[in-house]
């Protein structure tokens, strides 16, 4: 069957962990090793990634990071910092020559957010997609400029009353997407704002403000709070639904796990890639 997806539940890893496991998903599915998967996940330590293209010394304070214990990883995606904390993070691995899936980025996003869409409906939750293709939308959500990633919806993300629940990225990689993202249960600003670099304490504040203005977690929206299995479970119907597939519960290969161990030592857990920029 063209539409039967893998299911993967990989739990608790750490910065490196994740990044490499992601990686090495979108590699075996490249070589023909796997079908196309969706993943589910946590971090231990909590974890500051930043996107491929940010530069560390100007937006992060590594110091502070360490006083806090927090993990500190380079994303293989683009756009801004992230605070892995009290969320569910989700990944999708799909060849770029999928049936039905769009060639462009924008509109990839598209698909993939009505997955995501779905899956705040099943939570009771007024979810809506923002195609931010008009210049009236644009100037709705501009950012002001922060180095978090929560600042501002790109194209296709969702919001929830207006303010940004989801954050995804994507790359494409040997005729693959890898689209991971962010799904809010709760929102420390204070921590995530503490371990960013501001020009001055005046502006960081001002960010902080409009931050809180764009960002929003499940648990703010909700009267009863959301638990991670209950995400998880709400969000594997909302992938299904949204984008026509079918789930089977599975588990990383050996191969995928002897990569992804690979890709710590020689990536994701090393200071020339972490502090490349």
């Amino acid at each position: 069957m063209t539409n039967q997806w893998r299911l993967l539940h990989t739990g608790l890893k750490n910065s490196a962990e994740n990044m490499a496991i992601d990686e090495a998903i979108l590699v075996a599915h490249s070589e023909g090793k796997v079908p196309p998967t969706i993943r589910f996940y946590g971090w231990d330590p909590s974890t500051l990634s930043i996107g491929y293209f940010q530069k560390v010394r100007k937006e992060v304070d590594m110091d502070r990071l360490q006083e806090r214990g927090l993990g500190f990883v380079r994303r293989p995606t683009g756009g801004r910092a992230v605070l892995h904390d009290q969320e569910v993070t989700y990944s999708v691995i799909v060849a770029e020559d999928y049936p039905d899936m769009p060639t462009s980025v924008t509109q990839s996003y598209r698909v993939i957010s009505t997955g995501l869409l779905e899956g705040f409906r099943r939570l009771n939750l007024k979810a809506e997609m923002v195609p931010m293709e008009s210049e009236e939308e644009k100037a709705r959500y501009a950012s002001m400029g922060s180095a978090a990633c929560f600042d501002s919806p790109s194209n296709y993300e969702l919001v929830v009353e207006g303010r940004k629940v989801a954050g995804s990225a994507q790359t494409r990689q040997k005729g693959v997407i890898l689209q991971h993202g962010s799904i809010l249960l709760d929102l420390d600003v204070e921590l995530l704002f503490d371990v960013l670099r501001f020009p001055s304490e005046r502006v960081k504040e001002r960010m902080k403000r409009g931050f809180l203005q764009k960002a929003v977690a499940i648990n703010q929206l909700r009267e009863t709070p959301v638990a991670v299995e209950e995400a998880v479970d709400a969000f594997t119907h909302g992938f299904a639904k949204g984008m026509g597939i079918r789930l089977v519960s599975g588990e990383l290969t050996s191969y995928e796990e002897e990569l992804a161990e690979r890709l710590v030592q020689e990536r994701y857990g090393t200071e020339a890639w972490n502090l490349k920029k």
